[in-house]
């Protein structure tokens, strides 16, 4: 069967946004990376062995908590996000948090799917930046996490501006 979609009373408003949910998410690759503070500039574009280690990631984890945070009984810092030894980016809005996938955010999804892995039962080694390097482009996950940022936020923009949910009754239908 299926799903049943029910007849809202203003169904413009939810079918641009759904429109314009689709747009965003179908072309996330091309979103314009949020500018977040600590992203390198275009000095090292190129994809020689210096530009890889530069940009490579092993696992991306939140910045430590300042005192205020820890009072506040918060353990990360998540304005800030330690991509690797040379790289760290602050000012990621807690806002961006709200779009979720599932139990987390889109940009602890990131975060997570992001970092080198190696299965304990086969060995095999699951390496993010090999796809970095085969595509030429070292800067891409780093890319890829900014511009995540920017389709978060745009999402939860698009969301928030629904009208209320208003599903007229038919009637003799109690």
């Amino acid at each position: 069967m299926l799903p049943h979609i029910p007849m809202v009373a203003n169904a413009r408003a939810f079918i641009d946004a759904g429109r314009a949910l689709s747009e965003l998410h179908l072309r996330y690759e091309s979103a314009k990376p949020y500018s977040l503070d600590g992203l390198p500039d275009g000095a090292m574009d190129s994809n020689d062995e210096a530009a890889c280690q530069h940009f490579r990631v092993e696992k991306m984890r939140f910045g430590k908590p300042t005192t205020e945070q820890k009072q506040a009984g918060l353990r990360d810092d998540r304005s800030t996000i330690v991509y690797n030894g040379h790289i760290t980016l602050r000012g990621v809005p807690e806002e961006a948090y709200r779009y979720m996938l599932g139990s987390r955010s889109a940009i602890e999804w990131i975060m997570e799917r992001y970092q080198v892995k190696v299965d304990k039962a086969s060995g095999i080694r699951n390496d993010p930046n090999d796809w970095s390097r085969e595509v030429g482009n070292p800067r891409y996950i780093l890319g890829l996490l900014a511009r995540i940022v920017t389709v978060s936020l745009e999402t939860m923009t698009i969301v928030d501006a629904l009208p209320p949910l208003d599903i007229p009754v038919p009637e003799g239908i109690v």
